[in-house]
């Protein structure tokens, strides 16, 4: 079995340095490759793998697989980064690596899942001459990305919670299925259960709109609770500000049954936040005792913030897959009401069983949270759960 190399994109990437640190490399991520960029300004990675030797130039990585972890970080653009993929995918290649793995947590350019034509994407309804319109004049950029770390001499990618079927269906056709969905069901089912943010016998889940219903899903069976209730919830977006949310005719609980109860609102993202305000909105006119919001991919703008301030909402929590959630300032007032639970733990464990790494499971809890001392249920410096 060969070595793992674990690499970053970016010079400072505390989820590079959580990644290293679970898989057990010994050497700091960015020890391993020289992210320089020339005077003209075009960026030029440079693995520094036994340097000093002058035997088996262009070999070095031999029997190596290289596993780039990248995620979006304020003063790069994703574009920026992406470009950084191809080409320290392609040095690793171009210098005799066995295996590339891109692990990606928030996977670029998802949201541009389908294209102005028919053949571009897979999605499990017909899709509406207003769809097509709504991409006319756009690239298909999914399937570039992929068809791009592909061609760059990326092998496998990984990420964490992508709801596009489309997506989907284009990297395990570019990758020839090496391509890993990891849902955080049994994080969230551990830490509703673990924790004191809901009565567990309380609870009621809530899938803002239909994409998030099979996740919501996965999260009920992984809670192993039949007493917990689902509610779903349909949405229609006039335009990226304006949206109407309505319970869907095949939900299995109705709104009525949401009195006095605990409710879990879970989605795969927000930007602005104005489906789930929407949905708490309507949620409220049944009395519950609590909206928590849970989320595993938290963009954070000024517009996002002040929108989820709203005090229909709780409390927050969502994850380290955009590590920079973790800065009190991009919480903002957000943090008298947000956890963060940090996944590197969770994320490294899942990937030991991939092809190329050669790694024993690690022990849990697999992961941690992080809370500010403003937060109401803040216990002390490390919070009520902490991993080790």
């Amino acid at each position: 079995m060969g070595r793992l190399l674990v690499v970053g994109n970016i010079a400072e990437s505390p989820f590079s340095a959580d990644i290293g640190y679970y898989l057990r490399q010994e050497e700091h991520y960015s020890d391993l490759v020289s992210l320089k960029s020339f005077l003209n300004g075009e960026f030029c990675p440079r693995f520094i793998v036994d340097e000093a030797s002058w035997e088996n130039i262009g070999r070095k990585l031999e029997s190596y697989t290289v596993m780039i972890t990248s995620t979006a970080m304020s003063g790069f653009s994703r574009d920026e980064l992406a470009m950084r993929n191809f080409l320290i995918s392609r040095a690793a290649k171009d210098n005799g690596a066995d295996r590339v793995i891109l692990l990606e947590p928030d996977l670029f350019y998802s949201a541009q899942d389908r294209g102005p034509r028919p053949e571009h994407g897979a999605t499990p309804v017909k899709r509406s001459i207003q769809d097509y319109k709504k991409f006319d004049g756009q690239p298909f950029s999914a399937r570039l990305y992929a068809d791009l770390l592909k061609e760059s001499g990326t092998d496998e990618v990984v990420t964490v919670h992508n709801h596009s079927p489309s997506v989907e269906h284009i990297f395990m056709d570019r990758f020839s299925g090496y391509f890993t969905n990891l849902l955080p069901c049994d994080v969230y089912a551990d830490y509703l259960r673990d924790s004191d943010i809901a009565e567990v016998d309380n609870m009621v889940l809530c899938s803002p709109d239909s994409g998030a219903s099979g996740f919501c899903l996965r999260l009920h069976k992984a809670l192993n609770n039949p007493g917990v209730k689902m509610l779903k919830m349909n949405k229609h977006r006039s335009d990226e500000r304006t949206v109407d949310v309505s319970l869907a005719e095949d939900s299995p609980a109705d709104i009525g049954d949401i009195a006095g109860k605990d409710v879990i609102v879970v989605d795969d993202m927000v930007r602005t936040g104005t489906t789930i305000i929407e949905c708490c909105r309507l949620l409220k006119s049944g009395n519950p005792r609590r909206i928590i919001f849970v989320v595993t991919h938290f963009y954070s703008s000024r517009e996002g913030r002040i929108t989820l301030n709203d005090p229909i909402i709780d409390e927050i929590v969502t994850t380290s897959t955009i590590p920079q959630i973790l800065n009190r300032d991009m919480q903002g007032r957000l943090r008298h009401k947000m956890v963060v639970l940090r996944l590197g733990r969770w994320i490294s464990n899942a990937v030991t069983g991939l092809r190329g790494i050669d790694q024993a499971s690690l022990p849990g809890p697999l992961y941690t949270e992080d809370i500010s001392s403003k937060h109401p249920r803040w216990k002390g410096r490390t919070g009520p759960i902490c991993g080790q």
